[in-house]
Order: C-alpha cells, then structure tokens, then sequence
C-alpha cells in the first residue's frame, strides 16, 4: 500500500485536530510535525505518531521524505508557505483563506500553477455527510431550480481579542464557509449586500470589527441568498442550512450531538455540539482522506485553487459592503481586508 509522505506545519488546537485525523488515515504517514513551540510540537507529533519534528516549517517542507504538506498555521503565514510549498514540488493542503487580500492570494496561487502541484483549500463542511447527501440530492434535480439559500452560522462564544485583530473580520474569518457552501449547493455569486452590528462585544467594534451579520446573496443563475452569522450561541454551534426550489426544498439542521430525544414531563430535551471540532470532526477526517487519496492517486484535489479564490472575493466584498453601505458585485473586489 502506498503511503503519502506528509508534513503537518502547525501545532496549534487544529493543527492538533489534523493530527489526530491523519493518524487515523492508513494511506498517510506523517513524517514531521513544524512548529516553533516545542511543547505545542512535540503533542503534535505524538497525536500524528510523527517520526519527527522541527521548530520551522521550511526545514520540514524539504525534508526529502516528506510528500505532500499540511497547513494550519496562522493564516498570516499560509500564502509564504504555500509558496514555498509549491516551489520545492509538494503537494498542499491549506487551511482557509489563502491569504486576506487578492494580491497576496493569486501570487500563491500562481506558485502553485506554474509548479503543477496538487492544491487543496480547507473547506470541510463539503465533506460533511449532511452537505454531500444536499449536494447529491441538487444533481438529481431533487427540488429543481434552486429560488432561494439560507445559512445560519453561530460560534458558542467570540475568539480572543488577540486572533480577531488577526483574523481579516467576521466575514474572512467565519461566514467564507457559509459563503463557500453557498457556492457549492447553488453557484456563483455575482454581488452582496452586508450588514453588520456589534452585539456581544464592545471589545470587538474598537478593533474595527463585527460580531453579528447578514449578508444577501444573489447569485448568477438568479437565485437569491441569506447568510446570517454571530459570534454567540449560548447554547453552542449552530449551524443550519436550506435549500428552497420549484419542486421543495433540502435542509442541513443543527441535529443533537447524540441522537437521541428526551421526552419527560414538562417538555423534552437533547444534547448539543459545542463547537466546530466536534460537529465536524468526521468532516475533517474526510477533506484528508479525499485529499490523500486525490495526491496517491495523480488526480486533481476538490475544492481546489479557484474554490479558494471565489469565496475570498465574496467574503472581501462582504466587507466592502459593509463599510461603504451599498451593494457590491465581485467584479469589483480588488483590496484586502484590513480593519
């Protein structure tokens, strides 16, 4: 059987997600694990039962035995990386986005077109088991021409001030996956309108941020769209999704995390996933198995370069709109987003 050489470059709470699901994956062998704290590594490795490890990640992209990377490291170093990547011939996996403005995105995809590496972009709610019976369900014609889409994405509890200043916005940071489902259930986007409040934390508008959003969609084959985003659900992730069209309509819901219903005296009760590690921890085992397998067996990985590059620029012209209050269409999206 044979086996991808893989370095894992990121030791931090997803980079340790990923090692736990790569050691479960027989076709991967993790060769290394990069990370420049050692403690937060040399978990890693043990999780990934990594053969070794090093402090920087180039050291580990040239390993000689090493394949294919990795990338869940601060999304200020994922363009660099995969850079560098691309030039030393490696196949990558790289945890959303690319990069927060267009310029620095296209520059690293270029690297890895003109070098004709495998390209992977970290969107696992497509490999969720809910979302791939949706999209198989749209290619039977299932509910017809799709009219309207609507996504629901709330995290339990806001990131640390620290990481939002980081992080390129609510947009960038958490409603692209939405944005990017949208692609993948229904099309292309041609232009947003973005609203956005700060309803949890004062905190967060003094960094030049949001918590709370909607954003409308309209798509290219003229359906329409409502992404709704917040950065707390007291009662933990909530992630709900629905498809409407001619002849009815496809709903991902928010399910128990144990499927199971109490019924008592009084009304009924159920249990419910935390956070994003959980709901889509199968998810994320499956984006590296398809990515493993794409690699070992010469074809292209999904989602690719180009699925990496649409749902930036909606994500970016969210944040357009939003600060300059109008609509706006991505053939206009050209800036970052620095808040």
């Amino acid at each position: 059987m044979k086996r991808l050489g893989i370095a894992l470059l990121g030791a931090g709470r997803m980079g340790r997600e990923h090692a736990k699901a790569l050691a479960g994956i027989p076709e991967a062998r993790v060769v290394a694990v990069a990370d420049p704290r050692e403690e937060a590594r040399e978990a890693a490795r043990y999780l990934a039962k990594a053969e070794r490890s090093y402090a920087e990640a180039l050291e580990a992209i040239h390993d000689p035995e090493v394949e294919a990377v990795v990338i869940v490291t601060p999304t200020a170093t994922h363009a660099g990386l995969i850079e560098a990547a691309a030039r030393a011939g490696k196949a990558i996996f790289s945890e959303k986005p690319v990069a927060l403005d267009l310029a620095t995105t296209e520059r690293a995809l270029a690297a890895v077109q003109k070098a004709g590496v495998p390209f992977q972009i970290g969107f696992q709610r497509r490999f969720d088991a809910g979302y791939r019976r949706a999209r198989h369900l749209l290619d039977r014609g299932a509910v017809g021409a799709v009219d309207q889409f609507r996504a629901v994405g709330r995290d339990p509890a806001p990131p640390p001030i620290a990481y939002l200043k980081e992080s390129g916005g609510l947009f960038l940071d958490m409603a692209i996956h939405d944005f990017d489902l949208a692609r993948f259930l229904v099309g292309e986007v041609e232009s947003v309108v973005a609203y956005g409040a700060v309803r949890v934390d004062p905190a967060i508008g003094e960094i030049g941020d949001i918590d709370t959003a909607v954003t409308l969609l309209f798509f290219e084959n003229g359906a329409q769209g409502v992404v709704e985003n917040s950065r707390r659900a007291t009662y933990g992730y909530d992630i709900r999704t629905e498809i409407f069209g001619e002849r009815g309509k496809l709903v991902v819901d928010a399910v128990p995390k144990t499927p199971t219903w109490y019924y008592r005296e009084g009304g009924l009760e159920a249990d419910h996933y935390h956070f994003f590690m959980d709901r889509f921890a199968e998810a994320y085992r499956a984006e590296l198995e398809a990515f493993v397998e794409a690699v070992i067996h010469g074809k292209d990985p999904h989602p690719g370069p180009e699925d990496a590059l649409r749902s930036l620029k909606i994500a970016l012209a969210a944040t357009q709109s939003w600060k300059e209050g109008r609509r706006v269409a991505l053939k206009e999206v050209s800036g970052g987003a620095s808040l």
